[in-house]
């Protein structure tokens, strides 16, 4: 069965939840500063919260296989709550709902984030793979470009970027320097600073963790999900993971962002897409 390497890292620090004792499916946690991004806390982020919630109540099933996440409104660093409800257990799915709340200026509890997911064990899949998904070409790790270049208005509304160890494709970087490819995608190599191996619940962050591909399209500012789909497909192996994001329209002030996460054997991982604002003002 496969499960979370609890460690001192940072993620797993900002996952962490207790059960409410005095409430049934009710887990209690804290959303930490350092996850920041615009105006609120990372949505993947704060997905892998609501998945930590879902896997404690599914013990039988500890793996999201699919989960959707709503954002209904901005999540800040404080204390949270996540209710659960279990919809259906069966002998290799189980599928069931999250809510993620915090209390409001008045102190009564807003829904930030809801979540349906479908829980399994990916560890117990078979090894079977038909697939025309190829990787990403990437330059070697130390020929792409680290945070420690990226643009200081950047860093100034990403705190979370001081989490990762993040290496982007040089190709799809133009837009630090005012000049975007304008091909709607950026992708690099990703692992957390501390060195947190990946696993199941740390895919469901890096799904949402590079800059938005509206940077590539000249579009800068910050781009809030309004939702976000993960597929889990395999149990990442250790190292570093290769990320791509992608999009192919942006209409009417929103676009899609397509993203694959493939792990240091070849293996893709996961896949994801999310519908977000594009950044206000623009587009």
């Amino acid at each position: 069965m496969t499960t979370a390497t609890r460690t001192d890292s940072e993620f797993d620090q900002a996952i962490a939840l207790e059960p409410d004792p005095g409430t049934p499916g009710r887990h209690l946690g804290e959303l930490g500063a350092g996850w920041q991004i615009g105006g609120g806390v990372n949505g993947g982020l704060l997905l892998a919260v609501a998945a930590n919630a879902l896997r404690q109540e599914l013990p039988e099933h500890p793996d999201p296989l699919s989960i959707s996440g709503y954002y209904l409104a901005t999540s800040h660093p404080g204390p949270l709550s996540v209710r659960t409800e279990t919809v259906r257990r069966g002998r290799s799915l189980s599928t069931a709902t999250a809510s993620l709340y915090q209390d409001g200026a008045d102190g009564t509890p807003v829904e930030k984030l809801r979540v349906l997911a479908s829980y399994g064990e990916l560890a117990a899949l078979t090894d079977e793979v038909h697939t025309s998904a190829v990787p990403p070409t990437l330059p070697p790790v130390e020929a792409c470009v680290g945070m420690e270049h990226a643009p200081r208005p950047l860093l100034e509304q990403a705190a979370l970027l001081e989490r990762f160890d993040l290496r982007l494709d040089p190709a799809t970087v133009g837009w630090a320097l005012g000049q975007p490819a304008r091909a709607g995608r950026i992708q690099g190599w990703f692992r957390l600073a501390d060195g947190r191996e990946p696993d199941p619940l740390e895919l469901l962050l890096v799904a949402d963790a590079l800059p938005p591909v509206t940077f590539d399209l000249g579009l800068p500012g910050w781009a809030p999900t309004i939702e976000l789909t993960v597929h889990l497909r395999a149990v990442p192996a250790a190292g570093w993971l290769r990320v791509s994001h992608a999009t192919r329209n942006l209409a009417g002030g929103y676009f899609e962002e397509d993203c694959e996460i493939w792990d240091s054997a070849g293996r893709l991982v996961a896949q994801s897409r999310q519908l977000a604002r594009a950044p206000r003002g623009q587009g």
